[in-house]
């Protein structure tokens, strides 16, 4: 029987919008994005929910456009989920072969596996994600499941992703009152890799940010597997906020001054003269010292990427061979290749979207880099999930969300 098409939903719902993406997955695994929905979201601060009436008439805007744009009614979502509640971290279970017992059995694999996933959380955490990154067996790396093979103990190092319940529930009952069914909850950053990495890069080592308009995701890949996540509840509306506090325009005008005029980078020559905006008569309505207004971008923008940097894993950007992948709104921000670049010493690069087609163009934006991952996601999902056992650890080395 030919293998049929299969759509699916990826959902976000961020500080600055609200972005659902609709996307169809060809027998030939392809990707065409069918449609977007986007609108400005209220009711959401740091990527978490604080109005939710604000929020759910964002969802349902976003909801009607999607389904208009992409022709398709709507039933389920991938829901993309941040905050900085939200927490990875590494863990090794290791099992012991019993006496007499020479070979690894698949329940010597699944008892180290459980013992890995065994992390103390704090009492109102739920899992999110349990991510096997790599087996050791008799203190040799493996990259695949090592049953069959001979020897005495065996490990597995397993990423845990977990958060507060509480916040998460709440997400997943907004959706469910559009309403619409959750086929999973994805960690922001995880998605965006989807997106944003090949197998290649994730081998080499890289490292991907997502910054926003209220948060910055991270997600960093050594040796082909995921060695640390997590959330940083700063992003581009702290720039502004930090213009409106020093120069006293009002918030909407310090956005546009410095989405307009702004530059992150130490270049002096950009820091000369007056950054001016122009009301609708062609006068200048704002004008603030262009060397005043790239400082307070810069200062704000490189104190958030040192607190990237100082989460990973001692010596990890020494290891990082691929390089720094940036995305999200506020990576449009002129001159942030290279503060990025002054921060972390790598090479800096915008992430392509290999095998994603569609009618919008507007789908290689970065802002909809998380929604699009989404897509992604699910594709692999079910391809883990059709997959007959004895390959599934070649699956999940390669792309990693692998079970729940």
């Amino acid at each position: 029987m030919a293998r049929r098409t299969k759509i699916h939903v990826g959902l976000e719902i961020g500080t600055s919008k609200t972005c659902m993406v609709v996307g169809e997955v060809k027998p030939d695994s392809a990707v065409k994005i069918l449609g977007i929905g986007v609108t400005k979201t209220a009711g959401v601060r740091k990527g978490e929910i604080y109005d939710f009436s604000q929020a759910r008439a964002c969802l349902k805007d976003a909801l009607a456009k999607a389904e208009d744009a992409s022709d398709v009614v709507i039933g389920s979502v991938f829901l993309a989920v941040t905050g900085s509640h939200i927490q990875g971290v590494n863990n090794r279970g290791t099992f012991r072969l019993p006496d007499g017992e020479p070979t690894v059995a698949p329940e010597h694999v699944e008892e180290a596996r459980t013992i890995a996933r065994e992390v103390h959380i704090p009492q109102d955490h739920v899992y999110l994600h349990p991510i096997i990154r790599n087996y050791w067996l008799d203190g040799l790396e493996h990259s695949t499941s090592p049953v069959g093979l001979f020897g005495k103990t065996v490990e597995a190092d397993f990423h845990i992703v977990h958060g507060i319940g509480t916040r998460i529930q709440n997400s997943i009952k907004l959706v469910r009152e559009m309403p619409l069914e959750v086929d999973d909850i994805v960690f922001s950053p995880i998605a965006t890799a989807q997106m944003a990495l090949d197998r290649e890069q994730r081998e080499r080592g890289a490292l991907v940010i997502d910054i926003g308009a209220g948060t910055t995701d991270y997600a960093l890949y050594l040796n082909g597997a995921i060695a640390a996540s997590g959330c940083i509840p700063v992003g581009g509306d702290h720039v502004t906020n930090d213009i409106h506090l020093v120069t006293g325009l009002p918030f909407s005008k310090a956005d546009r001054l410095k989405i307009l005029e702004g530059d992150a980078s130490a270049d002096p020559v950009k820091s000369v003269g007056t950054a001016k905006l122009t009301d609708d008569r062609g006068f200048a309505e704002v004008e603030v010292g262009r060397g005043v207004l790239n400082e307070i971008i810069r200062q704000r923008l490189e104190e958030t990427l040192k607190l990237v940097r100082a989460r990973l894993p001692i010596g990890a950007v020494e290891n990082i061979g691929a390089g720094i992948f940036l995305t999200g709104g506020t990576s449009l921000m002129r001159g942030f290749d290279g503060l990025a670049f002054d921060v972390f010493g790598r090479d800096i690069y915008r992430p392509e979207t290999p095998e994603i087609s569609g009618v919008q163009a507007s789908f290689k934006d970065p802002h909809y880099a998380t929604a699009i991952g989404l897509i992604r996601y699910a594709q692999i999902l079910e391809t883990e999930r059709a997959t007959p056992p004895g390959i599934i650890g070649k699956i999940g080395r390669m792309f990693w969300p692998f079970g729940k």
